[in-house]
């Protein structure tokens, strides 16, 4: 199984609660990533996000700095609205950090948008959410599924190409792309139809509760003539890892506090309670915070549920020093990953 992290950019904060830099925090993600690659991870993702606290609005951006500056792991947005967002420059940006990378090395994981705040500022009418979504992701794929630079393409939310070029190509001809979704049922039997790679968001309840989805999802994908190697599970979950399950408990909490006001103020979410922290950070809650031992054993439990072979945590929210970003990182990579392993070859 590959063992990553991803994270939307996490502006640190001032001992009085202030907000530091943007620019800061993009510095801080990219030290993160690079740290990643040496320690071992074998992924990290970089959501596209456009706010204040969570400042990385330029995925391509970022993986193809992070592609000229690591030499092992898989970089990937997680994800890229592509409903907000034109699909031929997010395959052009990712086609170039794939050719920076040496080749396959680069992924695109494209999302609808939880993150709303994208289609105001880019000028887009939420009441078109689906089909935009829908179109979009169509697009992405005829590029990627062209056979020359060459792209043939029609539709009714954005302009038509006519045998038009999309260059550069990737290295390969193709990249991987990852449909992502929160759990919409629709979103996994669509996945499965297309036989894309899935990347299952799960940030609250119970995550083997996706089972069903992730069952539909390569129903679906045998139903369409997929082969079964072709249909994979991703999973992206909070969590933070530290020597012990007390130690990473106090580091994530302040950051989950904020993240959650946060939100609150962005989307009407109700006052964070300490008490559904605590519930969600047990067994078999959706956050993975705890030593290396816990977390590894909670990873292979989930895996005995939905098969997946990627799972990646997000644990740089609400100003987590970056001290415990960098630990939580090395932690997973040398002793979460070689745990999940041995585990799973037990079975």
């Amino acid at each position: 199984m590959e063992i990553g992290a991803y994270s939307f950019g996490d502006t640190q904060r001032n001992a009085d609660g202030s907000l530091r830099s943007t620019t800061e925090a993009i510095q801080n993600l990219f030290a993160a990533i690079v740290h990643a690659d040496k320690a071992g991870l074998d992924y990290f993702g970089i959501g596209e996000h456009h706010t204040t606290t969570m400042p990385a609005s330029s995925p391509g951006a970022m993986i193809a700095a992070a592609a000229a500056a690591t030499t092992q792991i898989k970089l990937g947005s997680a994800a890229s609205i592509i409903s907000t967002d034109d699909p031929v420059r997010i395959y052009q940006q990712f086609a170039t950090a794939d050719a920076i990378s040496g080749g396959g090395r680069v992924e695109i994981t494209a999302g609808r948008g939880s993150s709303v705040e994208t289609f105001p500022l880019f000028g887009y009418d939420l009441a078109e959410y689906d089909e935009l979504y829908a179109e979009k992701l169509d697009l992405l794929m005829t590029i990627n599924d062209a056979q020359t630079e060459e792209v043939t393409w029609s539709g009714t939310k954005r302009p038509s190409i006519q045998d038009l070029a999309v260059v550069p190509r990737p290295v390969s001809g193709k990249l991987p792309i990852w449909l992502a979704t929160g759990g919409n049922a629709a979103s996994s039997a669509r996945a499965g139809q297309l036989a894309m790679p899935v990347s299952y968001a799960i940030i609250g309840g119970a995550p083997h509760r996706f089972a069903p989805l992730a069952d539909l999802y390569r129903r679906a994908g045998a139903a369409a003539g997929h082969a079964p190697e072709a249909l994979k599970v991703s999973v992206a979950a909070l969590g933070l890892i530290a020597p012990t399950k007390k130690e990473a408990l106090e580091r994530f909490y302040p950051g989950w506090h904020n993240l959650n006001v946060e939100m609150g103020r962005l989307r009407g979410w109700p006052a964070p309670d300490k008490r559904a922290y605590d519930a969600q950070a047990e067994a078999p809650g959706a956050y993975y915070v705890g030593s290396p031992d816990e977390v590894a054993e909670r990873i292979v439990h989930l895996h005995g549920y939905l098969g997946h072979m990627r799972h990646f945590l997000q644990m740089d929210i609400g100003g987590l020093p970056q001290e415990h970003l960098l630990e939580s990182i090395t932690l997973l990579a040398t002793e979460v990953k070689p745990r999940v392993e041995r585990l799973l070859a037990q079975k």
